[in-house]
């Protein structure tokens, strides 16, 4: 055992689950100080924080599954100051494994502007973890990445998040109409089958694609990502339909970054 190894480890916890929760090198200082008298300097907190770095570069370099059912891909947007600050997106990559836990493959931050070339960077290196096929990818409209997916795991279906999808539909709409078209909506994504799917969203289309061409469109555009999902019976549509199950892991993330305002650089 290493000099004063065990007497700090349980500081080090204390000050690491604080930092998770969103609280500065100062905030964490005092708070020690406050609650257990102990005086801890802002630069031991960071010493200890930085420790965490180490541990991070070997999770996300850690060895991964053969096989993943589901993949979903979802960004998280956090305030950032290189420079300045602004609004970046930080992608989370969370697998559905073979025994139906929950994994979070890694975290990739972006500018705003991923295209193909960044998704295949981001999924080539899932793939060299060991990631040999994805069956199903669930995302929301990335740019670029239906097309990266198709370089790296050819035989993978790329679905859309249903609903997000209808979250973009009511921003083309007035919030009066919100509920008749939630309402004429759900017959197109219940549907027993695409065949049937398309019927209704025919006769949606006859009723709101007057007043609404953008909603028509929105859905057409992705109707290729929209359908696969409705070959599989209820209980696994009801896994696959939506980045609901990314939702809470982001919901963790949300409540740490609004505690923190903004963070200095993409490491923290």
């Amino acid at each position: 055992m290493r000099k004063r190894q065990r007497r700090l480890s349980g500081v080090d916890e204390m000050v690491i689950s604080l930092a998770a929760k969103g609280l500065t090198t100062g905030e964490i200082s005092a708070h020690l100080a406050e609650v257990y008298g102990a005086q801890v300097s802002k630069q031991t907190i960071s010493t200890i924080t930085d420790k965490v770095l180490e541990g991070m570069t070997e999770w996300q370099n850690r060895p991964l599954d053969p096989v993943y059912p589901v993949l979903f891909i979802d960004a998280i947007h956090v305030k950032l100051r290189d420079g300045q600050v602004a609004n970046r997106p930080i992608y989370v990559a969370l697998a559905v494994t073979v025994d139906g836990e929950r994994d979070i493959l890694g975290l990739w931050a972006g500018d705003g502007g991923e295209g193909a070339k960044f998704w295949l960077h981001v999924l080539t290196e899932i793939k060299n973890r060991g990631a040999g096929d994805v069956l199903m990818l669930v995302c929301d409209g990335l740019k670029g990445l239906p097309q990266a997916v198709e370089q790296t795991w050819p035989r993978t279906i790329v679905q859309t998040c249903v609903v997000r999808l209808l979250r973009a539909s009511f921003r083309y709409a007035a919030r009066q109409h919100w509920d008749a078209i939630a309402k004429a909506l759900k017959p197109v994504y219940t549907a027993p089958t695409e065949a049937a799917a398309l019927e209704r969203f025919m006769e949606f289309a006859e009723v709101w694609g007057g007043r609404y061409p953008a909603i028509v469109k929105l859905w057409e555009d992705s109707w290729a990502e929209f359908v696969p999902f409705l070959g599989f019976d209820t209980e696994i549509r009801r896994v696959i339909c939506s980045t609901n199950a990314i939702e809470s892991v982001n919901a963790r993330i949300r409540r740490a970054v609004k505690a923190r305002g903004h963070f200095p650089n993409e490491q923290a």
